[in-house]
C-alpha cells in the first residue's frame, strides 16, 4: 500500500530558566513536518497541541535560540558523513569534519568573505578620491585667476584712496604750515612777555634800588641821632649800677643777724625738753589700794570680752550656714533660668515671635494676595516693572503663585506648598534680555534671588498624554491646580514635574503608594500634612514636614489661619509668663536668704566691734597703771610743754622772715649783675654804631651806582620791544591769516572729493607730502591700464564658478574621508576578528588533543593529534601499549578493526566535547563494524552520553539487543518496511 504524505513529529522540552517563550508554548514544543508528494510544510505547536506558528522563520528562529546546528556533522552525523567520517583514512578529510564540527570554517568562510568585501570597497574609494583630482586642478587656475583679478580690483581701490588722500593731503600740508606758523607766532609772542617781563623786572629793580637809597639816608640820619642817646644811657646805668651794689650790701647784713637769733632760740628749746624729760621720771609710784581696785576691774573686763567672744563664734557658724544655703539656691536659680530662660522663655519668644510674622503676613496677604510670594518687596518689584515697561520685550509673569488657585478646597494646600513652593515666587520671562532688565528691577526693589524663569510664551497650553501619567487613582499636583495662563501651566510641568507628584491624604498610604505599588511616571509623594516620600534606585526616603510651613500659601481661608495662629500665640505667651513667674519668685526666696545673711553678718560686725573696743580697754587699763602722775608734777609739766611750743613758734616766724630776706638778697644780686652787662653791652654797642654808620655810607654810594646802571638797561629793552618783536609779530600775523585761507578753500575741495572720516579710516595721509602722493598716483594710473587689459572675464563670474566647484569637491572630500574613516575602522576590526580567530583555533587544536588522549587512556591507549591550518591537514597517531617497538601508528588503517573504531570514536567524542547541543543525532556510526567492534563502539558511546548527560539519537540497522536499558537509555526499534 502507497501513502500519500508523511508525518514526523519532534518534541522540545521547554522548561527552566532558557525556556523559548514560556508565556506562548509551555513546558512543551512540538515541531511538525509534513511531507507530501508536492510540497511540505512546518507547523510549531505548543503543549496543548495548538498551533503557533507554520513558517521556516520562526523555527529557524527556534533552532539558533536552543543552538540547534544541523549543519555541524558533531550534532547531526548522516549516513554519509558515518561512512566518510568512519572509514576515510585521509588527512585532508579529517581536517574538513574538524574545520566544520568546531565552526571554524563558517568564521572563516565569513571573514574571508568580508576581507574580499573590504578589499573591493577600498579599491573603489581610491578611484573617487583619483576622481577629485581634476577638479581641483580647475580650482587652483581658477583661484589664481581670481587672485589676479582680485590684484587688478585692489590697484584700482589703491588709486581711488590715493586720489582722496592727496586731495586731503594739500588741506593737512596747509595745517602743517598754519602749526608750524602758529609755533613761530607763539614763539615770537612769547617774546613780548619776556621783553616786557625784563622791562618790569629793571623798573622793580629801579623802584627797589630808589628805596634802598632812601633807606640808607635815612639809616645814617639816625644812626648819627642813635649816638647822642646812647652816651646818655651810658651815665644812668653807671648810676643804677652803683645803688644795686649797696642795697646788696645792706641785706647780706641783715639775714646774718637773723640767722644768729634762730640759733640762741634753738638751744632754749633743748634746755626746756631736759627740764621736762626730768619731770616725767618722778611719776612712777602707785598705792596698794589703787591696784587692788585696778585688778578688780580688770577681771570684770575679762568675763566681758569672753562672753562677746562666745556670741562671735556662734554668729560666724550661722552666716556660715547661710551662706552655704544661699550658694545652693543661687545654683538652683542658675539652673531654673537655664532652664526655663534659655530654653522655654527663648524659644517661646522665639516661637512667638514667628507666629506674629506668619500672622502678621497673613494679615497682609489677606489684603493684597501677591504679598503672599514675597512679601513687600515683591510689591516695589511690581512697581519697578511697571516704571521700565517699555524695556521688556514682553512683559513678565509672576509671581507664579499670584496666578495660580486650587481647584477644589484647601485640603491639599500643604502638600502642593512642599511640592511646588519653590516655583511660587518666580517669575517668568520670554528671553534672557527680559530677564537682565528684570534682574536689574529687582535690584532696584532691593528683592534679592529672584528666581527668573525662561520661557517661550507662544508656546500652546501642554496636553499630557494619559500614558505620561502616573496610573493610580490619587490626585496630582497639577490636577488640584487651576490657573488661565497657558505659559504658568506649562512651566509647572516643564519646570516643576506637578504632573508626575502624586497627593496622598495621610502617612500610610503615601508609604504604599510610594513604596509598594511601584507605580510608572511618578515622580515623588506628598501627603496633606507634609510628608514627603520618593524612591531613587533601590533607595526609599521619607522627608518629614517642614515646620516653617504650617499652612500653605494657595490656602482661601487665611481668616481661620489668622485666628489659629493669635490663638497659638496666646498660649505661647502664658507659657512665657508662668516661665518668668517661676523664676521671679526664685529670685524672690534669693533675695530673703541674702537679706538673713545680711542681718547675721551686721550682728557679728557689731560683736566683733564690741569685742575689740573692749580688748583696747583692756590694754588701755594695762598701760595706764604705769603713767599715772600727782597733780601738781602734771601742772609744771604742762607750763614746760607750752613754753617749748612758744620758742618752737618764734622760731618758725624768724625763719620765714629770714627767708624773705634772703629772697630780696638773691633778687638784688641779679639786678645788679644785669646792670653790669646792660653796661658792657652799651659800650660795646657805642663802637658797632660807629663802624655801622661807616659801612652805611659806602653802601649808600654802591646803590647810587646800581641805579645808573638799571636805568640804562631798562632803556635799551624798550627800544627792541618797539623795533624789532612787535614788528616781526605783525609779520607773522598777515602770513598766519593768508595760510588759514588757503586751508578753507582746500577744505572745501576735499569734502567735495570724499568726507574726511573716509581718509581717516584709510590711515590718514601721516608720512607722505602731495608731492609724493602725486607722483604714486601717476604710476599707479599707468599699472593699472597695463594690467586692464590682460583680462577679459568677470571677476564675480569667476568667483561664483569658484565657489560651485570648491563646494563640489568639498562634500565630495568630506564624503569620500567619511567613506575612508568607516573603512578603516572596518578593516582595524577584522584584524582583530582574524587575531582572535588564529587564537581560538590554536586553542581548539590543543583542546581537541587532550580531549582525544584523555577519551584514549580509558582503555590504555595513548595518541596524538596534529592540525596544520596552513596546509589544511590533520593527522592521528595512536600507540598501542602492546606494541613492544614503540612506534607511533599514522594511518588507522594500519590498526586492527576494534581498534580502528575505538581510536575513530574517542577522535568523534573528543569532539563532541567541543560543541555545544541540546541533543545530537548519529545515523549508521556502525556501518562495515564487525559485532566486536559494535559493542565497543556503542559501550563507548552509552557511556559518554550518560557521563555528558545530554540527550543522544543513535539510528541503526543493526541488532541493538546487546545495549541495555535503563532510566536514560531507551530502545526503540522500527518494523519492517512492508514490500510492494
Amino acid at each position: 500500500m502507497q501513502a500519500s504524505y508523511a508525518a514526523i513529529f519532534v518534541e522540545i522540552k521547554n522548561g527552566g530558566e532558557d525556556a523559548f517563550m514560556p508565556e506562548t508554548y509551555g513546558n512543551m514544543i512540538t515541531v511538525e513536518r509534513r511531507i507530501t508528494d508536492s510540497s511540505s510544510s512546518i507547523s510549531l505547536r505548543d503543549h496543548q497541541g495548538k498551533k503557533v506558528a507554520q513558517r521556516s522563520k520562526e523555527l529557524d528562529e527556534l533552532i539558533d535560540y536552543f543552538n540547534i546546528d544541523v549543519e555541524n556533522p558533531c550534532v547531526i552525523m548522516s549516513q554519509d558523513k558515518s561512512r566518510e567520517f568512519l572509514h576515510s583514512g585521509n588527512d585532508k578529510d579529517k581536517f574538513k569534519f574538524f574545520f566544520k564540527a568546531t565552526l571554524l570554517q563558517q568564521v572563516s568562510e565569513l571573514l574571508d568573505g568580508i576581507k574580499s568585501h573590504l578589499n573591493a570597497a577600498d579599491a573603489i574609494l581610491a578611484e573617487l578620491e583619483l576622481s577629485v583630482r581634476p577638479i581641483i586642478e580647475e580650482v587652483k587656475e581658477l583661484r589664481e585667476k581670481i587672485k589676479n583679478m582680485e590684484h587688478v580690483e585692489e590697484i584700482a581701490q589703491e588709486v581711488q584712496n590715493l586720489k582722496k588722500k592727496l586731495a586731503w593731503s594739500w588741506v593737512y600740508d596747509v595745517d602743517r604750515q598754519i602749526a608750524d606758523q602758529n609755533v613761530k607766532f607763539e614763539k615770537l609772542k612769547d617774546r613780548v612777555p619776556t621783553c616786557q617781563a625784563r622791562i618790569d623786572r629793571l623798573a622793580n629793580r629801579l623802584n627797589e634800588l630808589k628805596t634802598l637809597l632812601d633807606d640808607k639816608k635815612a639809616q645814617i640820619k639816625s644812626l648819627m641821632e642813635k649816638t647822642s642817646d646812647v652816651r646818655r644811657m651810658k651815665d644812668g646805668l653807671q648810676n643804677n649800677l652803683l645803688l644795686a651794689k649797696k642795697e646788696r650790701a645792706e641785706l647780706e647784713a641783715e639775714y646774718s643777724r637773723g640767722d644768729s637769733l634762730i640759733s640762741e632760740m634753738r638751744k632754749r628749746v633743748r634746755l626746756l625738753e631736759q627740764q621736762l624729760h626730768d619731770t616725767q621720771e618722778q611719776h612712777m609710784k602707785v598705792t596698794q589700794a589703787e591696784e587692788a581696785e585696778f585688778e578688780k576691774q580688770m577681771q570684770k573686763l575679762q568675763d566681758e570680752i569672753n562672753i562677746v567672744q562666745r556670741n562671735v563664734s556662734r554668729l560666724q557658724e550661722e552666716e556660715k550656714a547661710l551662706t552655704e544655703r544661699l550658694l545652693i539656691a543661687r545654683e538652683t536659680i542658675k539652673e531654673l533660668v537655664k532652664e526655663i530662660w534659655l530654653v522655654q522663655v527663648h524659644d517661646n519668644e522665639k516661637k512667638c515671635h514667628g507666629l506674629c510674622s506668619q500672622s502678621q503676613a497673613l494679615k497682609q496677604q489677606q489684603t493684597n494676595k501677591v504679598t503672599a510670594f514675597g512679601g513687600h518687596k515683591v510689591l516695589s518689584l511690581l512697581h519697578a516693572i511697571e516704571r521700565h515697561q517699555r524695556k521688556f520685550k514682553c512683559p513678565p509673569i509672576g509671581p507664579i503663585g499670584a496666578h495660580v488657585s486650587l481647584a477644589n478646597d484647601d485640603t491639599w494646600a500643604l502638600a502642593v506648598e512642599n511640592a511646588i513652593g519653590r516655583l511660587l515666587d518666580a517669575f517668568i520671562v520670554s528671553d534672557h534680555k527680559d530677564s537682565l532688565v528684570l534682574r536689574a528691577c529687582a535690584r532696584e526693589a532691593n528683592y534679592h534671588n529672584l528666581q527668573i524663569i525662561i520661557y517661550d510664551f507662544s508656546r500652546p497650553r501642554l496636553n499630557i498624554p494619559s500614558q505620561l501619567l502616573p496610573t493610580t487613582c490619587h490626585s496630582t499636583t497639577i490636577s488640584v491646580l487651576h490657573t488661565e495662563n497657558p505659559t504658568i501651566w506649562n512651566v509647572l510641568v516643564d519646570m516643576g514635574s506637578a504632573e508626575r507628584q502624586v497627593l496622598v491624604p495621610n502617612y500610610e498610604i503615601g508609604k504604599d503608594v510610594a513604596f509598594e505599588q511601584r507605580i510608572q511616571n511618578m515622580k515623588e509623594v506628598y501627603t496633606s500634612d507634609g510628608f514627603r516620600m520618593f524612591y531613587r534606585g533601590s533607595v526609599q526616603t521619607t522627608l518629614p514636614p517642614n515646620k516653617r510651613i504650617r499652612n500653605g500659601r494657595l490656602c482661601s481661608s487665611v481668616e481661620n489661619q489668622i485666628h489659629d495662629l493669635e490663638k497659638e500665640t496666646k498660649i505661647v505667651q502664658e507659657l512665657m509668663e508662668k516661665g518668668k513667674e517661676r523664676k521671679r519668685n526664685a529670685d524672690r526666696a534669693s533675695q530673703d536668704l541674702e537679706e538673713e545673711v545680711r542681718n547675721v553678718k551686721r550682728r557679728r560686725i557689731g560683736e566683733e566691734r564690741s569685742l575689740m573696743s573692749k580688748l583696747l580697754t583692756l590694754k588701755d587699763m594695762k598701760s595706764s597703771r604705769s603713767t599715772e602722775a600727782i597733780p601738781d608734777t602734771a601742772t609744771n609739766e604742762v607750763e614746760v610743754r607750752q613754753e617749748i611750743m612758744q620758742v618752737q613758734y618764734d622760731i618758725q616766724a624768724k625763719g620765714l622772715l629770714l627767708e624773705k630776706v634772703r629772697v630780696r638778697m638773691i633778687t638784688a644780686e641779679e639786678t645788679a649783675n644785669d646792670l653790669k652787662r646792660s653796661f658792657e653791652s652799651l659800650c660795646d654797642s657805642a663802637k658797632g654804631e660807629i663802624d655801622t654808620i661807616e659801612g652805611a655810607e659806602r653802601e649808600l654810594l654802591l646803590a647810587e651806582e646800581e641805579l645808573n646802571v638799571a636805568e640804562a638797561e631798562k632803556a635799551h629793552y624798550e627800544g627792541v620791544m618797539q623795533n624789532k618783536v612787535l614788528h616781526d609779530i605783525r609779520e607773522a600775523e598777515a602770513y598766519l591769516s593768508e595760510l588759514q585761507r588757503i586751508h578753507q578753500e582746500n577744505f572745501r575741495k576735499a569734502s567735495i572729493i570724499c568726507p574726511e572720516h573716509e581718509v581717516m579710516a584709510l590711515g590718514g595721509c601721516s608720512g607722505s607730502t602731495p608731492e609724493q602722493l602725486s607722483a604714486k598716483l601717476n604710476r599707479l594710473n599707468q599699472r593699472l591700464l597695463q594690467e586692464s587689459r590682460r583680462y577679459t572675464e568677470s571677476i564675480d563670474d569667476l568667483r561664483q564658478m569658484h565657489d560651485k566647484k570648491e563646494r563640489k569637491i568639498s562634500k565630495k572630500q568630506r564624503t569620500y574621508a567619511a567613506f575612508r574613516e568607516k573603512l578603516n575602522a572596518c578593516q582595524k576590526a577584522l584584524e582583530l576578528r582574524w587575531s582572535k580567530f588564529h587564537r581560538n583555533a590554536n586553542f581548539l587544536k590543543r583542546e581537541l588533543t587532550w580531549k582525544f588522549n584523555g577519551h584514549l587512556l580509558k582503555k590504555g591507549i595513548s595518541g596524538k593529534i596534529t592540525v596544520d591550518y596552513d596546509k589544511k591537514l590533520l593527522s592521528v597517531e595512536v600507540k598501542m601499549p602492546q606494541d613492544a617497538s614503540g612506534n607511533n601508528i599514522r594511518d588507522t588503517r594500519g590498526l586492527s578493526g576494534g581498534e580502528r573504531s575505538f581510536s575513530t570514536l574517542c577522535f568523534a567524542l573528543a569532539l563532541h566535547d567541543m560543541t555545544e547541543a541540546p541533543f545530537r543525532a548519529m545515523d549508521e556510526f556502525d556501518v562495515f563494524m564487525d559485532a566486536v567492534s559494535r559493542k565497543i563502539s556503542l559501550d563507548a558511546l552509552l557511556e559518554f552520553a550518560i557521563n555528558q548527560g545530554s540527550q543522544w539519537i543513535f539510528i541503526t540497522p543493526h541488532d541493538i539487543s546487546m545495549v541495555k536499558g535503563g532510566d536514560r537509555v531507551r530502545k526503540q526499534q522500527m518494523p519492517a518496511p512492508l514490500s510492494s
